[in-house]
């Protein structure tokens, strides 16, 4: 007895084999419709108090034209790289940016390139369900990694483009010159700055500046100073950019909260420590400040250009002496300006600690703040960066972040200070190697984002492909730059042009209007299969309700839904009616030809498996080159089409089959109607 019953349940024979089919297709239908619709689940079992484990609800992923999201366009600044190279540089960036994406999280990216008319690369980027300031945060400000060397190779104008930047100046010159002899001759000053000058923020005031500083313009001032209110120079004033010529309308002291502008005129001694801004001294902040405190007692008025030249860790103290210049308030930070301006003339300033480390003040002289009401006629002159464009001090290497295989974050072990660790690959370890085996004894810079954060000297030639990027860091900024250096670093430079927020409304519209639509189609095609199949009929649109939940599991899963994917599986529906219909017709073929329900149904389906294999496969195909070579937005079409007839495939030919098969044969010759439309 016992082995007749093992026998019967786990090697059933006939309809015993179709019943445990039939359970599975329940069982998968069930577990189908609990990850598809998981919130109902979860609340019947909170409802009923059951002890059933709960779903976690993820919902839907959505696309762009659903969810709404952030349109980033970016210009793909292409200058530096060969015109042969550039659009695979532009794709590295693009590849960077959908890289950068998918960190985030986001539902299919779109990100393309495009190469506008006026020759411009742009890379367009769509982020679906992301904040616009997230998505500028997140994409725009990926990390541009470059390696820099001092430019030594500026070029020099030819003979030609010397001969032409004279001439030019020539006719500006005499321009400038007739303006000057119209005004001596008692011309109109404001009437001719109008017609004249090339200046257009002050040629529109007729040559007026309003009231300027010597920190403000120099150049005019200056001038202006040795003037007699209302009089006018009776030569060309040069500047380094214009022929000038320059009237003082009116002069006076500012006022400041009721009282005069001062100015001062100071130097100052810098000690830097490791993490200060761009310091490469080496010490760390308690030496740093030992080390000040010992030179504030040495210092003098007298002495103190001489230490300055010895110690001080500003770049090029040793020629400038520290020299600050006359600055007024506004021009330092707030710790050096509460310091300076109480100061007596001639004193030496207790420790000042800013950004950049260490600081002893020497006021040098103090005065009022004159400021002069200026009118100015200007000329442009034009210069070689006219016509050569701005030499950079720095000059690009191939080493950039594209060689980099690895950023770290360590700690100095000078003021255990965060740093960022680069580890190269071999061909970026060779650049390393050969860049700093040539500028031995001179800088290096280190630029993020097109700004040097680093540029120290080259003692000696640097083998092992590694690197070291330190600064003011705290601990999350250095582990916010690994992740996007390691993410991987832009191949270019890029510039937000446009942004713009897309909002979900049009979507949802659009996503009501097809479920609506889509139910429209479903409940047609339903009374269209029952009143034409019957009993037959009723099956398929069982066997619809279990495709349905069982594509919606899947597309919960991993795809993205989007109004084209929503297209496509809709469409994957009618597909799947079809492939019943097939079936159906065939075997009403084989029920005619006075063939039992049993073998009408294994024949009808044998004979419709090629005309539907033949079909599906055409379909997949087609679906398979539109994902490989079409857009993003097609490939949401594509995917759930592939999809839906992937398992259109598997609900026909197994779930219609199982359920007609299950029928009691001699119920359907009770109830012929049930079949009628099958029968002669």
């Amino acid at each position: 007895m016992p082995d007749t019953i093992f026998k019967r349940i786990f090697q059933p024979q006939g309809k015993g084999k179709l019943w445990w089919v039939f359970a599975g297709v329940i069982a998968l239908t069930l577990a189908a419709a609990v990850f598809s619709f998981s919130p109902v689940y979860n609340k019947a079992v909170d409802a009923l108090g059951l002890t059933l484990p709960k779903i976690q609800d993820n919902g839907f992923r959505l696309g762009l034209d659903l969810k709404g999201g952030a349109q980033l366009i970016y210009r793909a600044d292409v200058s530096a790289v060969a015109p042969a190279d550039r659009g695979q540089a532009v794709e590295g960036a693009r590849d960077v940016i959908e890289r950068r994406a998918n960190a985030l999280g986001v539902s299919e990216p779109l990100v393309q390139v495009n190469r506008g008319s006026d020759g411009e690369w742009r890379i367009i980027v769509e982020l679906a369900g992301v904040d616009i300031k997230t998505a500028i945060q997140k994409i725009g400000e990926t990390p541009l990694l470059e390696f820099k060397e001092q430019n030594t190779d500026k070029r020099e104008l030819t003979a030609d483009e010397q001969k032409k930047l004279d001439a030019d100046n020539k006719i500006a010159q005499n321009k400038a010159a007739d303006a000057l002899g119209k005004l001596i001759k008692g011309g109109d000053f404001v009437a001719i700055a109008k017609a004249v000058s090339e200046d257009k923020a002050t040629a529109e005031k007729g040559g007026e500046m309003g009231w300027v500083t010597m920190s403000e313009a120099g150049d005019q001032v200056r001038i202006a100073a040795k003037l007699a209110k209302g009089e006018m120079t009776k030569d060309l004033v040069t500047t380094p950019f214009d022929y000038e010529i320059i009237r003082l309308n009116d002069k006076r002291v500012r006022q400041e909260d009721g009282a005069n502008a001062m100015e001062v005129q100071a130097r100052h001694l810098l000690i830097c420590y490791t993490g200060a801004q761009g310091c490469e001294s080496g010490l760390n902040k308690e030496a740093a400040l030992t080390k000040i405190n010992k030179l504030k007692q040495d210092a003098t008025k007298d002495n103190f250009k001489d230490l300055v030249k010895a110690n001080s860790t500003e770049p090029g103290a040793k020629d400038s002496l520290g020299e600050l210049g006359w600055f007024g308030k506004g021009a330092m930070v707030a710790s050096f300006e509460k310091t300076i301006f109480p100061q007596a003339v001639g004193t030496i300033s207790d420790v000042v600690e800013t950004d950049f480390g260490y600081h002893l003040i020497l006021k040098e002289a103090e005065r009022k703040v004159e400021e002069y009401n200026i009118s100015r006629i200007a000329v442009k002159i034009k210069t070689i960066d006219d016509i050569l464009g701005p030499q950079s001090e720095w000059k690009n290497t191939k080493l950039t972040g594209s060689q980099l295989k690895r950023a770290s974050m360590q700690f100095n072990p000078n003021g255990n200070l965060p740093e960022v660790s680069l580890q190269f690959n071999e061909e970026g370890g060779k650049l390393f190697e050969e860049i700093t085996g040539r500028n031995v004894g001179k800088p290096v810079a280190i630029f993020l984002d097109s700004e040097p954060i680093s540029t120290p000297n080259v003692n000696e030639k640097i083998t092992g492909g590694q690197a070291v990027i330190n600064g003011r860091f705290t601990v999350t900024e250095v582990k916010d730059l690994v992740k996007r250096l390691n993410a991987g670093a832009l191949p270019v430079p890029i510039e937000l042009i446009n942004q713009q927020t897309i909002g979900a409304s049009l979507g949802k519209v659009a996503v009501n209007n097809s479920l609506v639509a889509g139910l429209i189609a479903l409940l047609i095609i339903a009374l269209f299969m029952i009143l034409y199949y019957r009993l037959p009929g009723l099956l398929a649109v069982s066997s619809l309700i279990v495709y349905g939940l069982l594509v919606l599991a899947v597309f919960k899963w991993q795809v993205t839904l989007t109004l084209p994917g929503i297209a496509g599986f809709i469409m994957s529906i009618g597909v799947a009616v079809d492939a019943n219909i097939l079936i159906f017709e065939r075997m009403k073929e084989e029920l005619r030809s006075g063939k039992t329900l049993t073998k009408s149904i294994d024949d009808g389906f044998s004979r419709a498996w090629p005309s539907i294999r033949d079909g599906n496969i055409t379909t997949i195909i087609t679906c398979v080159v539109l994902f490989i070579f079409s857009t993003s937005i097609i490939k949401g079409f594509a995917i759930t089409l592939l999809l839906g007839v992937t398992v259109s495939l598997f609900t026909a030919i197994m779930v219609t089959r199982t359920f007609l098969k299950l029928v009691n044969e001699r119920v359907l010759e009770k109830h012929r109607w049930l079949i009628a439309s099958f029968k002669k």
